[in-house]
């Protein structure tokens, strides 16, 4: 298997993962601050031109980073990052979509729309005015997540799953792109502190 990857949250999010499965991927870089990943071969693919993309022994792609962690929690040796039971993985499963849905897409359209208006603008379609609102619901959103940990390790269960390295990345992204969590929030803070130990979380 080949991993095209790039700068950016997406693709830390599926090295991050192989590093806590323990497991290691090829890599190929595209360059997408040169656009390369808009081009026809990145385009051949992925349709959609993001990062990363999966190619796999056949020739086949996956894209989307929860379809290939999925994939590769199946298809690779090491702890599951999913759940070993179907309550588990109905558990990952739930909070990932909560995550992507109500942080991780707001955080990510705030960025194109403001301070990554000069990248994104020529490529696809941006809306500034939204850029304000979407910030906003972020941080509603993670005080409401910062209300609902409790003093649990992780978010959906007694170990690491795909969730907790979705958010953690996101959240890192976040704080280099004007989007930091805020420190106040002590059970968030605590929770990212934790795993931000992990050697998993510099892959």
């Amino acid at each position: 298997m080949k991993l095209y990857n790039s700068v950016g949250p997406n693709p830390q999010v599926v090295r991050t993962f192989v590093a806590e499965k323990g497991g290691k991927l090829d890599m190929v870089d595209v360059d997408i601050m040169a656009g390369e990943n808009r081009q026809e071969a990145h385009m051949k693919r992925n349709p959609v031109g993001s990062t990363p993309a999966l190619e796999l022994d056949d020739g086949s792609f996956i894209t989307e980073i929860t379809a290939i962690c999925e994939y590769l929690d199946e298809v690779m040796d090491g702890p599951t990052l999913i759940g070993d039971t179907p309550e588990q993985r109905a558990a990952t499963r739930m909070w990932t979509r909560r995550i992507d849905l109500y942080i991780v897409e707001p955080m990510a359209n705030g960025f194109r729309y403001s301070e990554g208006l000069p990248l994104f603008q020529p490529r696809i379609t941006v809306l500034p005015e939204a850029a304000d609102g979407l910030k906003k619901l972020v941080q509603e959103k993670l005080a409401w997540l910062d209300g609902l940990m409790g003093k649990t390790d992780f978010i959906a269960g007694d170990s690491i799953t795909m969730a907790d390295v979705l958010l953690h990345c996101f959240l890192t992204f976040g704080a280099s792109v004007g989007q930091p969590f805020d420190p106040n929030l002590a059970n968030l803070k605590a929770w990212y502190d934790r795993l931000a130990d992990r050697p998993s979380m510099s892959a």
